[in-house]
């Protein structure tokens, strides 16, 4: 709808750029020192979606030469694992405070993106499971409570064991996945495929409509200079 309304020119780019700015203060300032509204709100979280597609938009108009493609991978890499790795030191030197933090890390991971997708780098196969959890990372997202909140119950009812606290961060893991999975495959993907025929054959329709309206106006004009001529 978005892209429908403003293109994917100028007013596409300055609108995604808006929600860049805006993602740090929705972490500090708009969250009035609320711990959550820090890490969850909705508008904190913003200026990673519009990264992400403005790294779509990159990667589909340009072509980085090897050399500079080196460069992204080597500052993107590190911005991750600074901000993964070191976050005292973040905090320290004030990225935190000002709700840099994350937006460092969004930007470190769509400069990786640039790489394996100009690269055309492929997952080995021992990185399988960690490449699915990624692709169906929105389901867990959407579903994990569930399996936190049943899990957890579970765990006390057996008597708070702290032994079983591996076991839990494990078992939650999994069934997390396993749970995304399932609405992925069974809802999702199929709604997506549904949707994305929809609105091509709804495009294809339209632009045969246009090329129709444009034919006839065509042969209209080449009518009326021929009578012209003839008159």
């Amino acid at each position: 709808l978005v892209c429908r309304l403003l293109g994917q020119g100028k007013l596409l780019i300055a609108f995604l750029f808006a929600f860049v700015v805006l993602g740090p203060f929705g972490r500090t300032v708009l969250a009035h020192g609320n711990g959550t509204w820090e890490e969850y709100s909705y508008l904190g979280g913003m200026d990673a979606i519009a990264l992400g597609c403005l790294t779509a938009l990159f990667v589909a108009r340009f072509r980085c030469s090897r050399r500079v493609l080196w460069t992204i991978g080597i500052v993107g890499a590190g911005l991750v694992t600074f901000i993964l790795g070191f976050s005292l030191f973040a905090y320290q030197w004030g990225l935190g405070r000002y709700g840099l933090e994350m937006t460092l890390l969004a930007i470190g991971t769509c400069m990786s993106i640039v790489v394996f997708a100009q690269t055309n780098w492929r997952t080995p196969r021992a990185l399988w499971p960690l490449l699915r959890t990624g692709q169906y990372s929105y389901e867990i997202y959407l579903t994990h409570m569930f399996v936190v909140f049943a899990l957890f119950t579970l765990f006390l009812n057996m008597g708070k064991q702290m032994g079983f606290v591996p076991l839990l961060f494990i078992a939650v893991v999994l069934v997390s996945f396993v749970l995304g999975a399932i609405v992925a495959e069974l809802y999702s993907e199929p709604m997506n495929r549904l949707l994305r025929t929809r609105f091509f054959r709804s495009a294809t329709s339209m632009h045969a409509s246009n090329l129709q309206v444009r034919a006839a106006t065509v042969q209209s004009g080449d009518a009326s200079i021929s009578q012209t001529g003839e008159l």
